[in-house]
């Protein structure tokens, strides 16, 4: 048996075992989770600048093209970067907009949700609010923007059409700044699926991450990882993952639903959240060949993990892997089932809990210089800080 096959069974059950664990019982002390910053509108990705401020993605409100990227400092301190951003209701009657954030140098690589593009039952809407969704745009700006970031941009219904039809828009704050925005790739909104009820599957991306000329999306609703030329602008299929047999009452599969990715020992890390009816020990974290897109197990008999967190430590690797929910049954229901930071180490021992008492966390960055851990919160709108150490 290998040492790698080795690590995975031992996280398998030594994730399985954490998971029945009651969050009353004694693995839980106290909350090590503290807000640094509040009012956000549903965040979903989270990246840090090389300037120390914490880029926050937003999907919005109720109201159609909400969606927002604030800048928020480690003092708490929060200014809005970009409003206007498409957002609209999601199938599942969330709202949904800006998601994921990959930030290479001084362009900011941004991931726009489903939006309203699919009713629910993935019917597909004839006038959805926005011609951006399911896309990734680009968004070029300088040191000095981010710095004195007081008065936001405003993204209006013009730029965004003119984005969609491949003009690079630049954008003027009332101070004078500029940014530019412009599309990268707008993937389908939906495509034709036999084994849908209504004959259609919604596309759904999460998040990116870049390894070389290369972006990689992940994509909920398509069960898959996009591969993105970056000087071309096409892409394609690097992976497609399986449906599993649902162990519970329901649907005969449950969905892949590829969240989270992260980049460790030349292989791409997927979180993969899985669906309805969200069984406990089904989630798991897969690697993937970048290149080949061939695919294996690395962290399993996880529930609903939606980021993963490669450390070095020595000659080895740690990793962390946040969790949305974390008992039994369908998230979410924040009181009951609170989110969770599990950290894994190099030698397959039992998990550690860093933080039990998460409300819908969505993503994590870790601030090497502080050894801090920052991970946002769906359901009450707030940024929080784990000392990790």
């Amino acid at each position: 048996m290998s040492g790698k096959t080795q690590s995975v069974l031992s996280f398998a059950a030594a994730a399985i075992a954490l998971a029945l664990v009651p969050i009353n019982a004694a693995a839980q002390t106290t909350c090590a989770a503290t807000p640094v910053a509040s009012g956000l509108a549903r965040p979903i990705g989270l990246v840090q600048s090389n300037q120390g401020n914490l880029l926050v993605s937003e999907s919005g409100t109720s109201t159609p093209n909400t969606g927002r990227i604030s800048i928020v400092d480690v003092a708490g301190h929060r200014n809005t970067f970009i409003d206007g951003l498409p957002s609209g209701i999601s199938d599942v009657g969330d709202p949904s907009g800006p998601s994921g954030l990959y930030l290479r140098g001084r362009t900011l690589y941004l991931v726009i949700g489903s939006g309203d593009t699919v009713f629910a039952g993935a019917i597909p809407n004839p006038n959805p609010s926005s011609p951006l969704f399911s896309s990734v745009l680009a968004i070029h700006f300088s040191a000095g923007v981010e710095k004195k970031a007081l008065h936001g941009f405003m993204l209006t219904a013009e730029d965004t059409q003119a984005i969609a039809d491949g003009s690079r828009v630049t954008l003027t704050n009332i101070d004078g700044q500029q940014i530019t925005i412009e599309l990268l790739v707008n993937f389908p909104d939906y495509t034709i699926d036999a084994t849908s009820p209504s004959g259609f599957r919604n596309v759904t991306p999460f998040t990116s991450l870049a390894i070389g000329d290369q972006l990689y999306v992940s994509d909920g609703g398509q069960n898959k990882i996009w591969r993105v030329d970056l000087p071309t602008a096409t892409y394609s299929v690097l992976v497609a993952f399986p449906r599993i047999p649902n162990p519970l009452p329901g649907p005969p599969l449950i969905e892949a639903v590829p969240t989270g990715l992260a980049y460790a020992d030349g292989q791409l890390l997927v979180a993969l959240f899985r669906g309805f009816p969200f069984p406990v020990g089904s989630s798991v974290v897969e690697q993937v060949d970048p290149v080949t897109g061939v695919h294996s197990p690395l962290i399993t008999g996880l529930k609903t993990a939606i980021a993963v967190l490669p450390l070095r430590e020595g000659a080895g690797t740690d990793y962390l892997v946040l969790q949305h929910a974390s008992r039994p049954g369908p998230p979410p229901s924040p009181a009951s089932q609170p989110g969770l930071v599990l950290r894994f180490d190099a030698q397959g021992h039992p998990p550690t809990i860093l933080a039990d008492c998460l409300m819908r966390p969505t993503a994590m960055t870790l601030d090497e210089k502080s050894d801090m851990l920052y991970v946002t919160e769906y359901s009450t709108g707030r940024l929080v800080v784990i000392p990790m150490r």
